[in-house]
């Protein structure tokens, strides 16, 4: 027994005729006929007295059709039910969010999510772009923000905004004149990377047109994974740093810190969740609440070359010893 043969005894039980309910299930005469004919063989009884004009149904055969549409009525029920449970906003919510860019989104974020979905308790993780992709796959987290696209095709991404980079740089890189930053061959070895944030560190060596994170020898190796420490090393006059906006949004103006000749390098920023995540009502209000809090100058539409990190051959080569 299907629910397809109860919809087929219904609609004949409505229209009476053969042609007319088989058209209005869009489906074949014959094809609903023998589909009749077999339900009847498997319950061992006639539903319908073919005998007569119109074509009615037994008496039995009634009480299997009234029972036929408290079954159908129920699987409605259950759809609804579904449909509720994708669009309700309450409930417990594993958010994860990468470290380049937790500091300084989630101190901005927490209290317009509280305002905005109070009834979603959220415990927030930060982690590396492996760790998210990771996490979102083994069911650990249920959404992450983070850089995309990820080039994963369990995952599905969801754009929120670009966040530009800026150079951040000392007297040793150029006149504090220069408006904007220009890089040179003899600095290029100078970066200053995060310790296993290979996805940001990709990003970087492409904007520096760098195959590989190789340096020349040095007295120090710095094992960090902070954007602050990164600056903090700039500031000693240990290198230069490529850094998210976002990261410098609170600083003094025209401290070290440069924009970018157009087309500015960017990173998409994303929602991201596992290719069986239902709540896309809970998503567009997340991502509403992210673009509500942004500052104004990161919703400016300009000159943008995006910058992707999952095709590097760098972040391939890391991938595969994790």
């Amino acid at each position: 027994m299907t629910l397809q043969q109860l919809k087929y005894i219904i609609a004949l039980d409505k229209e009476r005729h053969f042609a007319r309910a088989a058209e209005a299930c869009f489906v074949s005469q014959p094809g609903l006929t023998l589909q009749l004919k077999s339900l009847e063989e498997e319950l061992g009884i006639k539903i319908f007295d073919r005998s007569t004009v119109p074509l009615k149904p037994t008496l039995l055969g009634a009480s299997i059709i009234a029972k036929a549409k408290k079954v159908l009525k129920e699987v409605d029920s259950i759809r609804d039910f579904v449909i509720d449970e994708k669009n309700i906003l309450e409930g417990d919510i594993k958010l994860g969010i990468i470290s380049t860019l937790s500091p300084y989104l989630i101190p901005i974020l927490i209290k317009d999510l509280r305002a905005k979905l109070p009834k979603i308790i959220f415990t927030i993780k930060e982690e590396t772009t492996v760790g998210l992709m990771k996490d979102l796959e083994e069911g650990i987290i249920d959404i992450a923000i983070m850089a995309t696209p990820t080039g994963n095709s369990s995952l599905l991404e969801f754009p929120v905004f670009y966040e530009p980079f800026v150079a951040f740089i000392n007297k040793s890189y150029g006149s504090d004149t220069d408006i904007l930053f220009k890089l040179s061959e003899s600095n290029k070895s100078d970066l200053l990377l995060l310790q296993d944030e290979y996805c940001f560190n990709a990003q970087l060596l492409d904007i520096c047109n760098l195959k590989s994170e190789n340096k020349a020898p040095e007295k120090f190796f710095y094992n960090i994974n902070s954007i602050e420490t990164l600056k903090n090393l700039v500031r000693a006059d240990l290198g230069f740093a490529i850094l998210p906006e976002l990261s410098i949004i609170n600083e003094e103006p025209n401290n070290g810190y440069k924009s970018f000749e157009d087309p500015k390098p960017v990173r998409e920023i994303s929602l991201v969740v596992s290719d069986t995540f239902a709540k896309n009502v809970l998503l567009e209000k997340i991502r509403e609440v992210i673009w509500d809090c942004l500052p104004q100058k990161l919703k400016q539409t300009v000159n943008y070359k995006k910058i992707s990190w999952n095709d590097s051959p760098y972040f391939k080569k890391a991938i595969s010893k994790s």
